[in-house]
C-alpha cells in the first residue's frame, strides 16, 4: 500500500489532549502528514485541504460527513474517530462511500465505568446524605442507616458498552446486578449473568439505579417520574448517560417530594442548567460538570486506540473497534440530526419497552 495522505480535524483543544506527542509522532511515522490541524469550521473556510485526504484523524468537535463535506474529499478510505459517540459525524453518505470508520468509545467507556463504580460504592454508603447531616447538624449522625455494599441490588439500564464494562468493575464486590435491557436475549443474560427484569422493577429493587441508556428519538423522555417514584427509601439515581433521557421536570418534582433520594447527575438537559434551575439549589442533587468520561491524561487512551487501529487498516487487517450501519442502527453513534423535541408527553412513551438498544 501507497504511503496514505492523512489530516486531523477536530476542536484545538481537543487534539493535545487526545493526540499527545507520541501519538501524534507514531501516526506521522505511519502516514503523510500533509496540512496543519484542522477545525470543522477551518474546513468550511479552506474545503480544498481535503482533497489529498486518504485518511481523517478527529475526535472531539469532528466534521459532519454529509454529502457535501465527501466530495470534498475524493480520496478519502478511512476515518478515525479518538472520541465517543459518532451521532454528531456520521450521515448515510459514509456508508454510500464504503469509508472505514471506528471509534474510540471503548477507550471512553473505561473513565465512565470508573466513575459509575465510585459513585455507586459511595452512593450505597449514603455519603452524600450523612456528609450534609453531619455538616448541618455539627455531630455524627446514626451511619446504619445506609445499605453499605453487601448484598445490596444495583440497576443498571441499558446494557451496552459501558454498562458492560460496569459490570466487570462491580463483579469482585459482594452485590447483586439487575439489568433492564429488552434487546438482550436470554442466551447474552446468562453469559453476563444478570438478571433482566422490566423497568418499573429495577427502580423498585434497586438500591442504586444507574442510566445508560443513548439519546435516540425512542428513548427521549423514557426516564419519567414514575419511575424515580418508585425508588426504595434512601436509593439513588446516576445519570452519566444523557439528560434526554430523563423527564427533568418530573425529576425535579420527585426530588423536592422525597428528599431520601439522592440524584447524582452528571448530564442534565440542557447542558449545563439553565441559571435558575431548582438543580443548583436541591440539597439531594448532586451536579456533576459531564466529567464521568475521559478527562485530562485519560484522553490519552482515546488517541492510543487510534494508533493501533491505524496500523490494523495499514496492514489490512480487521479493525477491532470499527462502526458499521449495523452497530450504529441502536446505539449511541445514531445521528441524532434529526431528533426532533417534541412537547413533554404526560404519559410514558410506547416505545418504552423497545427502547434501550446498546449505548
Amino acid at each position: 500500500m501507497l504511503q496514505q495522505n492523512a489530516i486531523y480535524v477536530l476542536d484545538d483543544d481537543a487534539i493535545d489532549l487526545v493526540y499527545g506527542p507520541t501519538e501524534r509522532a507514531e501516526i506521522a511515522a505511519l502516514v503523510n502528514i500533509y496540512a496543519s490541524p484542522q477545525t470543522a469550521a477551518s474546513i468550511l473556510e479552506n474545503p480544498a485541504v481535503l482533497e489529498q485526504a486518504d485518511v481523517i484523524f478527529s475526535g472531539w468537535g469532528g466534521p459532519l460527513m454529509d454529502e457535501q463535506f465527501l466530495m470534498q474529499a475524493p480520496k478519502l478510505k478511512a476515518f478515525f474517530y479518538g472520541g465517543g459517540s459518532l451521532s454528531g459525524v456520521l450521515t448515510p453518505a459514509v456508508w454510500n462511500r464504503g469509508i472505514v470508520v471506528t471509534t474510540a468509545i471503548v477507550a471512553n467507556a473505561i473513565p465512565v465505568a470508573e466513575f459509575t463504580l465510585a459513585t455507586i460504592l459511595v452512593s450505597l454508603k449514603q455519603i452524600w446524605r450523612l456528609t450534609r447531616q453531619t455538616r448541618e447538624q455539627r455531630r455524627y449522625v446514626n451511619r446504619n442507616t445506609a445499605p453499605g455494599c453487601y448484598g445490596s441490588t444495583v440497576g443498571l439500564i441499558s446494557m451496552g458498552v459501558i454498562a458492560r464494562t460496569l459490570l466487570k468493575l462491580l463483579a469482585p464486590f459482594d452485590l447483586k446486578v439487575i439489568v433492564y435491557d429488552p434487546f438482550l436475549t436470554a442466551a447474552q443474560t446468562k453469559g453476563l449473568g444478570v438478571e433482566n427484569v422490566p423497568l418499573d422493577e429495577l427502580f423498585r429493587r434497586s438500591d442504586v439505579v444507574s442510566l445508560h441508556t443513548p439519546y435516540l428519538s425512542e428513548t427521549e423522555g423514557m426516564i419519567t417520574g414514575e419511575h424515580l417514584s418508585l425508588m426504595k427509601h434512601g436509593a439513588t439515581f446516576i445519570n452519566t448517560a444523557r439528560g434526554e433521557v430523563v423527564r427533568e421536570n418530573e425529576l425535579i418534582e420527585t426530588a423536592r417530594r422525597r428528599p431520601d433520594l439522592q440524584f447524582i447527575l452528571d448530564v442534565t438537559d440542557p447542558e449545563p442548567p439553565e441559571a435558575n434551575s431548582p438543580l443548583y439549589e436541591l440539597l439531594n442533587v448532586t451536579l456533576t460538570p459531564h466529567m464521568a468520561g475521559s478527562v485530562g491524561k485519560e484522553c490519552r487512551r482515546m488517541g492510543r486506540y487510534m494508533v493501533e487501529e491505524l496500523k490494523r487498516f495499514l496492514a489490512g487487517e480487521a479493525l477491532k473497534w470499527a462502526v458499521t450501519p449495523e452497530v450504529v442502527r441502536n446505539s449511541s453513534h445514531r445521528p441524532v440530526l434529526h431528533i426532533r423535541k417534541p412537547a413533554k408527553r404526560a404519559k410514558r412513551p410506547a416505545a418504552l419497552s423497545q427502547a434501550s438498544g446498546p449505548s
